[in-house]
């Protein structure tokens, strides 16, 4: 048997071939019929597509969310909204205080510690998970030295590196117990891996430049065990840098940065470790922005103008934020502590909202995230009341007018652009050759001056 060609009869009739016992005149009235049923159909077509056009353009309030979302917008419900985006962009936390709760009730003892069980405070591994928590930082935290205590040369002995290393313990203790949770994290693309293998990536940040010991070879071992962020001071002042102290304040005494200070921010650029800004005073706020090359962070700190502590950012600082001249990359990480939020018995999630709102109104939206202080904190703002509640938060924004973008950037993208630039900051520096720094602190006795 011949194989079939195109003319073969097991193919159709060709277009212009002649059916059997068709003539012109019928071929003649099927090409009417033909072109009346396209027209109609190519009609009917058109209107659909314009309706819904319209229906897109005009009234998409009165769509359905799963229609809606079909072409990338968010549900009109807010924490329906709020859900989506934190599927695709999970929170980020600046301040987390798990390890100074595991000290005070569990004296360290992580075999003690349930995390998959509910914990009395803020935090837990099911309330994180119900909150969309994609990472946070570990607060590694000890108090400052008694005011009586210290001295002015700041050379009063303590146990504030044996306690921080304690602190840095607890934490990767805890971080190992439960690795289908956690996942240490160093920098942003171990984050982003962790996030993306469903884990929660988890960071080591130092609240203390009193926990370096005056010594920035004590920063090297920090950063070689984890940590990724050290703020310069807390509420007390240190060879550093001025704190801004807690409420009403204290008097400086270096007047911003000490030479020493100026020279810890150079050795944390070179590192890659980013410099924290919460707790200090304004002036070492702001020597800080114009000193480092690398971006900053404020781990967990509010608007002033909402509220008028010292520990709450203000508005000429945020200025100095951004990326025009004279200016620098930063992102101010909200905190939740009522008593930095509003007065006594007002602080709930719209004040909370409202802080965001005024530091991205000053700095812009890409300069804004969230640091809770959770675990670090007695009380709670109303509908904050712990880590599940994140969400909310969003929705509250989403309600506010903000897009999906710009929370994303909230919860979490602004931070991880800010230490992104801190990380490139590190690798051209030490590209460049800069050396690490062996400075001592002038004060210092037990160790000879020696000229090189």
């Amino acid at each position: 048997m011949s194989a079939p060609t195109e003319h073969s009869t097991l193919l159709p009739p060709s277009q212009h071939t002649p059916r059997d016992g068709q003539n012109g005149a019928g071929r003649h009235k099927e090409s009417r019929l033909s072109l009346i049923t396209r027209i109609i159909i190519w009609g009917t077509l058109t209107l659909v597509f314009a309706v819904g056009l319209i229906l897109l353009l005009g009234f998409k309030h009165v769509l359905s969310d799963k229609f809606h979302s079909l072409f990338g917008g968010l549900s009109k419900d807010p924490m329906t909204a709020a859900l989506t985006v934190l599927d695709k962009a999970p929170i980020i936390d600046g301040h987390i205080d798990l390890p100074v709760l595991t000290r005070a009730l569990y004296a360290n003892n992580v075999t003690a510690i349930d995390l998959e069980s509910p914990m009395p405070q803020h935090v837990d591994i099911p309330r994180l998970r119900k909150g969309k928590v994609g990472a946070f930082f570990w607060s590694v935290y000890m108090e400052c030295p008694l005011p009586e205590d210290e001295d002015n040369d700041f050379l009063t002995p303590t146990w504030s590196v044996r306690d921080t290393l304690e602190q840095i313990d607890v934490a990767r203790g805890l971080i190992d117990k439960y690795p289908d949770t956690f996942q240490l994290a160093t920098g942003t693309e171990d984050i982003r891996a962790a996030i993306h293998d469903g884990k929660i990536a988890s960071l080591l940040g130092v609240e203390g430049g009193h926990q370096l010991g005056n010594s920035l070879a004590v920063l090297r071992q920090y950063y070689a065990l984890g940590v990724r962020y050290v703020t310069l001071t807390h509420t007390c002042h240190n060879a550093f840098a001025d704190s801004c102290g807690f409420l009403p304040g204290i008097i400086p005494f270096h007047g911003g940065l000490s030479a020493l200070g100026q020279t810890l921010i150079d050795e944390m650029n070179r590192l890659g470790v980013l410099v924290d800004l919460s707790h200090t005073s304004d002036a070492t706020a702001a020597q800080a922005l114009a000193h480092s090359k690398a971006p900053v962070i404020w781990s967990h700190s509010s608007a002033r103008a909402i509220h008028d502590v010292p520990r709450n950012v203000p508005d000429y600082i945020l200025r100095m934020i951004g990326t025009g001249e004279d200016q620098k990359d930063a992102v101010v990480m909200v905190n939740f502590a009522p008593f930095f939020i509003a007065p006594p018995g007002k602080a709930n999630i719209e004040a909370v909202a409202d802080h965001i709102v005024h530091i991205a109104l000053i700095a812009g939206k890409e300069h804004v995230g969230l640091g809770s202080d959770y675990d670090g904190i007695g009380t709670v703002p109303e509908g904050l009341e712990d880590v599940s509640k994140y969400p909310a938060l969003i929705a509250e924004l989403y309600k506010r007018g903000w897009n999906k973008y710009e929370l994303a950037g909230l919860a979490g993208g602004n931070l991880l652009r800010v230490f992104k630039g801190a990380e490139k900051v590190s690798r051209e520096l030490q590209a460049a050759g800069q050396q690490p720094a062996y400075d001592l602190y002038s004060k210092r006795k037990d160790i000879p001056r020696v000229e090189f």
